[in-house]
């Protein structure tokens, strides 16, 4: 990528900001798809907090910007917010970035937002890029409808759990994950929701993008065979079959724990299996979690 300055549209001229915390989207890959507004206040704030000063300034030089920088990340953020706050109380423009994409989703912010907010401080959105919306229009599957679950537990047994939670949400369901673990959550989430299209869609908007498309066992699978893949990466999954057997993961666990109390652990799946219509590696799956639990 072409790394000098690149000109700026008269859009982007310096301009006197309204005193307040700006929350400026960044691009997630591609240097071109920042906005002229995100341009406009980076060069205009008094302060810009970002995540790494590294990779902000990388975005910055392209365009020419030379803002005032302070690293703002979740291992500083308690020492530095007070500071922040003090200099928007003064009526200062305060821009905020994450790495890429829009800030507070997955991402460090909240709390600074929160405590703008509750002393009376407007926040002002600076709307752009987001990894979760480019991933969801580039899946292929229901977009009337979806939920953002962000990273799932690292930990197998509370990622198993949470993802029996997520079975019954009637929407396609989003996700981050990381290279190394995901094979071990797609096969956790393959057996946990049974049968559903998905979508793995990494480095979206650059060089690589790549959008894998099958179902979660099939996905699971691959990434098995062939390693694990470099970049950020976004899982996308298929909303659950309307017509298939619906059952709460309380009542599930209600009827696990009961077999299990006059029948072996084979033949307790089975006989859930045979219920209710779920799979019985689902049933084995969420039993093994229980044990786990307990």
């Amino acid at each position: 990528m072409n790394t000098e300055s690149a000109p700026l549209p008269p859009e982007t001229e310096k301009v006197r900001l309204a005193p307040g915390l700006h929350v400026v989207a960044t691009p997630i890959g591609n240097l071109a798809d920042v906005t002229l507004r995100a341009l406009s206040t980076l060069k205009s704030a008094d302060l810009v907090l970002c995540e790494d000063t590294r990779v902000t300034q990388k975005l910055l030089s392209r365009y020419g910007l030379k803002p005032r920088l302070l690293a703002y990340h979740e291992h500083n953020a308690a020492t530095v917010r007070p500071g922040v706050i003090r200099e928007l109380q003064a009526g200062k423009a305060v821009a905020l970035v994450s790495d890429a994409g829009t800030p507070l989703v997955s991402d460090p912010g909240y709390k600074l937002v929160a405590e703008a907010l509750d002393m009376g401080i407007r926040v002002f959105p600076v709307p752009g890029a987001s990894a979760l919306l480019a991933a969801l229009v580039a899946a292929g599957l229901p977009t009337d409808r979806f939920f953002f679950e962000g990273f799932l537990p690292a930990k197998p047994g509370q990622r198993k759990n949470r993802i029996l939670e997520l079975k019954d949400i009637p929407a396609t369901v989003v996700l981050y994950e990381s290279g190394p673990r995901l094979a071990e959550s797609l096969r956790d989430l393959a057996d946990g929701l049974g049968a559903r299209d998905a979508a793995v869609c990494r480095e979206l908007t650059k060089a690589f993008e790549e959008t894998r498309r099958g179902a979660l066992d099939e996905l699971a699978s691959h990434y098995e065979e062939s390693g694990a893949p470099k970049g950020e990466i976004v899982i996308v999954i298929a909303p659950p079959d309307s017509s298939a057997p619906r059952i709460s993961g309380e009542d599930l666990d209600a009827k696990i724990s009961r077999a299990l109390k006059h029948h072996s652990l084979k033949d307790a799946v089975a006989a859930i299996a045979g219920e209710t219509g779920i799979k019985k590696r689902e049933v084995y799956a969420r039993a093994l979690a229980l044990a786990e639990k307990d």
